[in-house]
C-alpha cells in the first residue's frame, strides 16, 4: 500500500504545475486532470488507511487495486514529465526581462512539437479514464476495514515473560548493570523517583532483560506491577493493568467498571502516594502515550523506579526527559552467542562437531548478536531434534538475507520484525524497502542514500521553502532512531555517516520488496527476473552471472550495478528512456557514459570510483539532474554544457578537475565538493557568490593572495544558507576574512587547513554570538594567545577543535604556556580538543568544563620538564611511583599533568617538543613516567600516545626523521621497559 502512496505522493505536485504554468492545454485535458488530482488525493487517504494494517490481513481486492494505482501513478508521472520536457523552460532563465523571449520561444516550441503535443495529450485522457475506473473501485474499500480479529495470533514477546531464567544466557551481567543503574548509591532508597529505559532494536531481549531484574530486585519494594502496552494501546486498558497489577485483591474487577483516564490517574496517584513502588513499562511505541502514563506516577514516592522498553530513542529520551537514564541495549559477545547457539542447537555448549564450527561462526556472524535471530536459526538447524547436514547447514548460511523470512520456522522472528515495519509511517516505508536495492553487509553513505531517495521522489514536499536534504536527512535520522537500520561512522560534527541494514531485517525488506515489485534483486540465487508478466521499475545487479531481458526493461526507473561485467555486455542502458537513478559507482571497468546524454529523465549520475574519463557534451540536455557524482574518475576537464543544468543540486567533483566558466547558473545547487581553484580563478571565484543556496562548498586552494581572499570573501557573503565551509591551501596568508566579516548564522563546520598558511590572529567574528551553531572548527593563527582559548571555549556547540600556533610550530618560537581558565561552563559540547603546539596541559580546565571531552591533544616542551618554565596553574599534579623511581620524577612534583577531573576523557595525545639539543636521559625518563602515571590515576584510564618532536620534525610515520627523533624514540622505547611494571597494560600506544 505504502509503495503505490509513495508513487502518488510526488506525482500531484507535478500535476499541479501543469495547470499553474503557463503550458497551453486543451479545455478538455485540464479538466480531466483537475479531476485526476481529486481523485488521486482521495485514493492516497484511503491508502494510507490500508497501509496500517498487515498484508496478510488485507482482502486480496485491495492489493490489486492498490497495485493498479501504483502502476497508473509510474503511468502518469513518465508522461508529465514527457510533457514538460517537450513544452517546459527547459531550464532557461526566470530573469522578468527575458519574459517575452521565453514565451516566445514556447510558443515555437509547441507549434514545432504539435504531434508530440497531441500524443501526450491523448495519453493524459487515457490515464485520467482509468482513474475513473479504479475510483468505483476506492469507493468500495473505503468502508470499514473488515474484522481481523479472528486472525489474531499471540505477541510473541509475550514468551520473554514466562521464560524459566535457568534457560536464559548471557543475562546476568547485564541483568546486573541494569539493576546497578536502579539501586547506585547507599541510600538510592531515599532518592527520588527515577526512570531506566531499555532501548534497543527488536528481538534483542528488552523484554527478558527488564523482566530478569524486575524478578531479581522486586522483593525490595512496597508495590510491584509488569505491565505491556504494545503498537496500538488502549489508555484505559494499560491503567487499569497497572492496577490490577499493584493490588490483584482491591482492583479484581477493575476491568469491568467504566471509568474515565482521569479517574484511573488520580486512582493510581493515590494508590501510590507514600509507597516505594517498582513498574515496568513494556513496549512503548508512542512518545504521546508515554506522556499520558506518566502522569500516574508521583515524584512523592522516594525510592521509587520505573523501568520501560522500546525501540523507539526518541520515545526512551522522553522517558528519561526528567529524571534517568537510557540503557541501550547491544548484541551479545561472541562467546555469548556461540553459548547460546550451541546450548539450543547441541543441547550443550561442547557438543559443536569440529566440521560444523566455521559454517557456525560464520551464521552466528550472520545473526549480529541478536538473541531472536539465534534462537530462530537454531530452531531449524535443529528441528525435532535432529541437526541437519553440514550441506544443510551451508544452504541455511547462504539464504540469510535473501528470503529466509519465507521459511515456516522463522515465523516470529518475521512478526517481531513486522511489528516495527508497520509502526513506520507511510513516508518511510519505502525508504525502508528501498535499503534492499544494497547487496548483504554493504556500508550504505547517508548522502548518497538521500540524494537517491529524492531523485527516486521518495522525498518530496509542495512546499517551496522545504529544504529536500533537510527533510531526507530527518528520514534517516528516524529509521535509525526506530532501530531499523544500523548506524556506523560516526563523523566528527556527531553525525552518522551511513548505516548497515542487518541481515534479519535485509531478509524481510527483500521479501517484501519482492512482494510489491518495488525491487527486483539478481544476485547470487536470483540471477533471472522471476515472472515474465511484472514490470522491472527498479534493478539491483550484485552478480556478473546473469540472464537480463532487456525487452522488459523499459518502464525501469533505477539500475544500480555493483559489478563491472554487466555494462555495455549485457545491458544497453541507452535503451532505459524514463531511467531516473543511474548509479554506476565502484565499477571499475566502466570507461564510456556517451549514452548518458539521451536518458532526459535521469535525476541522479553516480560514476564515483569509475574509470569515466570524458563526460558527453550532451549532458547538458538532462534538464532534471540533481545529483552527479565525478569523484574518483578520470575527468579532468568537466564540458560547458554542464553549467545548463539548472535544477543540479548537488555537484561532487575532484580539486583536480576543471570547471567550465558560468558556474553561476547553477542556481538550485546545494552542495559544491571537491572544487580546485588556483590564483588565475578570480572571475570563478566571484561566480560562487550567485549560488546563494549553497549549504555545502569544499575549496582546495593551490595558492591564495589577497585577490583571491577578498573575492573569496565577497562570494562567501552572499552564500547565507552555508554550512560547512572547507578551504584547503598550499601556499598562501588565509587572512581574507576581515574583522568586521559576518558569518552565515547556521554555519557548523568551519575548517581553514594547511600546512604552509595561517590566519595572523584568531579572527574576531569567531565567537559565540555569532556562530552558535558552530559544531567543527579547524584553524591555525600564527599566534595563538591565552585569551583565543578562552573565547573558543564558549562556543556552545563546539564538538570538534582542532587549533595550531604556527610560530612555534615551524619558527622555533616558544610553545604558548596556557594560564587556567576563568569559567567551568567552557567547552561544554566538546568531544575532541587538539592543542597543536599550544601547551594546553588538561589542568588547564577549571572543574565542570568540558564534561564531554573524550579526546585531548597538547604540547609539552622539554624545558618544562626540567622545571625551567613552568605555566601557572591553581592545579598541581603530584606524581605517585614506587619508591625505587622516586629520585627521576622529583621535578615532575610541580607540573600541571592532572586530569581527573575531565570524566568522560578516553584518550591522551601528547607532542613532546626537544627545544634544541637533544633532551637528557633524566628528562626523557621523567616526561614517559609522568604522563604515564596521570592517565592512570584517571578512573577511564585513558589512552596514551606519545610523540616526540625535535623543533617541528615529528617523530612519526607521517613525516621526515632527524638523529635527534632517532635518539629521542630508542630513549623512550627504552624507559617504557623500564617502568613496565607500574603501567597499567594497553595504556600506552
Amino acid at each position: 500500500m505504502e509503495i503505490a502512496m509513495g508513487a502518488i505522493g510526488p506525482l500531484l505536485p507535478k500535476l499541479g504545475e501543469l495547470l499553474i504554468g503557463e503550458i497551453t492545454l486543451e479545455k478538455q485535458v485540464r479538466k480531466g486532470i483537475e479531476s485526476l488530482i481529486t481523485e488521486l488525493k482521495l485514493m492516497q487517504d484511503v491508502l494510507n488507511k490500508v497501509s496500517k494494517e498487515p498484508a496478510d490481513q488485507l482482502d486480496e481486492g485491495v492489493k490489486i487495486w492498490a497495485g493498479n494505482v501504483k502502476e497508473l501513478s509510474y503511468q502518469m508521472e513518465d508522461i508529465v514529465d514527457a510533457f514538460m520536457m517537450r513544452v517546459g523552460d527547459g531550464g532557461e532563465s526566470t530573469n522578468p526581462k527575458n519574459r517575452v523571449k521565453k514565451i516566445l520561444k514556447k510558443v515555437k516550441r509547441l507549434f514545432k512539437n504539435g504531434k508530440d503535443l497531441h500524443r501526450i495529450s491523448d495519453a493524459l485522457e487515457e490515464v485520467v479514464l482509468q482513474a475513473k475506473q479504479l475510483a468505483e473501485l476506492r469507493q468500495r474499500y473505503e468502508q470499514e476495514m473488515r474484522d481481523t480479529s479472528a486472525n489474531t495470533s499471540v505477541d510473541p514477546r509475550m514468551m520473554a515473560l514466562y521464560t524459566d531464567v535457568t534457560e536464559l544466557v548471557g543475562i546476568k551481567e547485564t541483568r546486573d548493570k541494569l539493576i546497578k543503574m536502579l539501586t547506585e548509591g547507599d541510600d538510592w532508597s531515599k532518592h527520588p523517583l527515577k526512570t531506566i529505559s531499555i532501548v534497543g532494536f527488536g528481538g534483542l531481549g528488552k523484554t527478558t532483560l527488564a523482566k530478569a531484574a524486575y524478578d531479581e530486585i522486586k522483593a525490595k519494594f512496597d508495590r510491584v506491577a509488569f505491565v505491556s502496552v504494545s503498537q496500538n494501546p488502549k489508555m484505559k486498558k494499560v491503567l487499569k493493568d497497572i492496577l490490577y497489577g499493584l493490588d490483584k485483591v482491591k482492583y479484581e474487577n477493575i476491568h469491568n467498571a467504566a471509568r474515565d483516564e482521569k479517574y484511573l490517574i488520580d486512582d493510581i496517584i493515590e494508590y501510590l502516594n507514600d509507597k516505594r513502588y517498582l513498574i515496568v513499562i513494556d513496549d512503548i511505541w508512542d512518545k504521546e502515550v508515554w506522556k499520558s502514563i506518566k502522569c500516574a506516577f508521583s515524584k512523592k514516592s522516594p525510592g521509587s523506579r520505573l523501568i520501560t522498553t522500546t525501540r523507539n530513542v526518541s520515545v526512551s529520551e522522553a522517558c528519561c526527559s526528567s529524571e534517568g537514564d537510557i540503557y541501550r541495549m547491544e548484541p551479545l559477545s561472541d562467546d555469548v552467542s556461540r553459548t547460546l547457539f550451541y546450548k539450543r542447537v547441541f543441547s550443550h555448549e561442547e557438543g559443536c562437531p569440529q566440521e560444523l564450527v566455521q559454517v557456525s561462526k560464520d551464521i552466528l556472524k550472520k545473526c549480529g548478536g541478536i538473541p531472536l535471530a539465534i534462537i530462530s536459526i537454531a530452531s531449524l538447524l535443529a528441528n525435532n531434534h535432529q541437526i541437519k547436514k553440514k550441506d544443510q547447514w551451508y544452504t541455511l548460511l547462504n539464504s540469510i538475507g535473501r528470503g529466509l523470512t519465507e521459511d515456516q520456522s522463522l515465523e516470529e522472528m518475521k512478526k517481531i520484525l513486522l511489528f516495527s515495519y508497520y509502526d513506520l509511517p507511510s513516508y518511510l516505508k519505502p525508504c525502508l524497502l528501498y535499503l534492499s536495492i544494497f547487496p548483504e553487509d554493504h556500508k550504505i553513505m547517508r548522502d548518497r542514500l538521500i540524494w537517491r531517495w529524492i531523485s527516486e521522489g521518495l522525498v518530496y514536499s509542495d512546499k517551496e521553502e522545504t529544504s529536500l536534504y533537510e527533510l531526507g536527512n530527518s528520514y534517516f535520522n528516524e529509521l535509525v532512531n526506530r532501530s531499523m537500520i544500523q548506524p556506523i561512522g560516526i563523523n566528527v560534527e556527531g553525525n552518522v555517516e551511513g548505516c548497515r541494514v542487518h541481515d534479519m531485517v535485509l531478509d524481510l525488506i527483500c521479501s517484501l520488496s519482492s512482494e510489491e515489485n518495488f525491487v527486483t534483486i539478481l544476485d547470487d540465487t536470483r540471477r533471472k527476473i522471476p515472472n515474465s508478466e511484472i514490470k522491472v521499475r527498479r534493478l539491483s545487479i550484485q552478480n556478473t552471472k546473469i540472464d537480463v531481458d532487456t525487452t522488459r526493461m523499459e518502464h525501469m526507473r533505477s539500475l544500480t550495478i555493483f559489478t563491472s561485467d554487466v555494462v555495455g555486455k549485457v545491458l544497453d542502458i541507452s535503451s532505459f528512456q524514463v531511467l531516473r537513478v543511474l548509479d554506476l559507482e565502484g565499477c571499475k571497468n566502466v570507461s564510456d557514459v556517451g549514452y548518458v546524454g539521451n536518458l532526459l529523465h535521469l535525476r541522479y549520475l553516480g560514476l564515483k570510483d569509475t574509470h569515466v574519463k570524458d563526460l558527453p557534451m550532451e549532458i547538458g540536455k538532462l534538464q532534471f539532474l540533481l545529483t552527479l557524482d565525478l569523484r574518483g574518475t578520470k575527468i579532468e576537464v568537466l564540458p560547458s554544457s554542464v553549467v545548463q543544468l539548472r535544477r543540479l543540486m548537488c555537484l561532487y567533483v575532484d580539486y583536480d578537475m576543471k570547471l567550465p566558466s558560468g558556474i553561476g547558473n547553477l542556481a538550485s545547487l546545494e552542495v559544491l565538493d571537491d572544487l580546485g581553484l588556483s590564483d588565475v580563478d578570480l572571475d570563478f571565484v566571484k561566480e560562487l557568490g550567485h549560488l546563494t543556496k549553497l549549504r555545502v562548498l569544499r575549496l582546495d586552494c593551490y595558492s591564495f593572495d589577497e585577490s583571491l581572499g577578498k573575492a573569496l570573501k565577497e562570494s562567501i557573503s552572499n552564500i547565507y544558507k552555508l554550512d560547512s565551509l572547507d578551504v584547503y591551501v598550499d601556499d598562501g596568508l588565509i587572512n581574507c576574512l576581515s574583522e568586521d566579516w559576518v558569518p552565515p548564522p547556521q554555519l557548523c563546520r568551519l575548517a581553514f587547513q594547511s600546512d604552509v598558511s595561517w590566519f595572523k590572529t584568531l579572527p574576531p567574528w569567531i565567537n559565540s554570538s555569532l556562530l552558535p551553531l558552530l559544531s567543527y572548527l579547524h584553524i591555525t593563527a600564527f599566534k595563538v594567545r591565552p585569551e583565543d582559548i578562552q573565547l573558543l571555549g564558549m562556543l556552545p556547540s563546539l564538538r570538534v577543535l582542532w587549533v595550531m600556533d604556527y610560530s612555534q610550530s615551524r619558527r622555533g618560537e616558544d610553545v604558548v604556556e596556557m594560564p587556567m581558565l576563568s569559567s567551568g561552563a567552557l567547552f561544554p559540547c566538546a568531544t575532541e580538543c587538539n592543542f597543536t603546539s599550544i601547551g594546553a596541559v588538561p589542568s588547564m580546565f577549571p572543574h565542570g568544563a568540558a564534561p564531554r571531552l573524550q579526546h585531548l591533544g597538547f604540547a609539552y616542551p622539554t624545558k618544562w620538564i626540567s622545571g625551567t618554565s613552568l605555566p601557572s596553574s591553581e592545579s598541581r599534579f603530584v606524581l605517585s611511583t614506587p619508591a625505587k623511581r622516586k629520585r627521576s620524577v622529583l621535578s615532575w612534583r610541580k607540573l600541571s599533568l592532572g586530569m581527573r577531573h575531565l570524566p568522560s576523557l578516553q584518550r591522551v595525545e601528547v607532542d613532546v617538543i626537544n627545544e634544541g639539543a637533544i633532551s637528557s636521559n633524566q628528562e626523557v625518563d621523567e616526561a614517559m613516567v609522568a604522563l604515564n602515571a596521570a592517565t592512570q590515576d584517571h578512573p577511564n584510564r585513558p589512552a596514551l600516545k606519545i610523540e616526540f618532536v625535535d623543533r617541528g620534525v615529528r617523530c612519526s610515520s607521517r613525516g621526515g626523521r632527524s638523529e635527534a627523533c632517532d635518539a629521542i624514540e630508542f630513549q623512550a622505547a627504552r624507559v617504557l621497559r623500564s617502568i613496565h611494571p607500574i603501567l597499567h597494560p594497553g595504556s600506552m600506544s
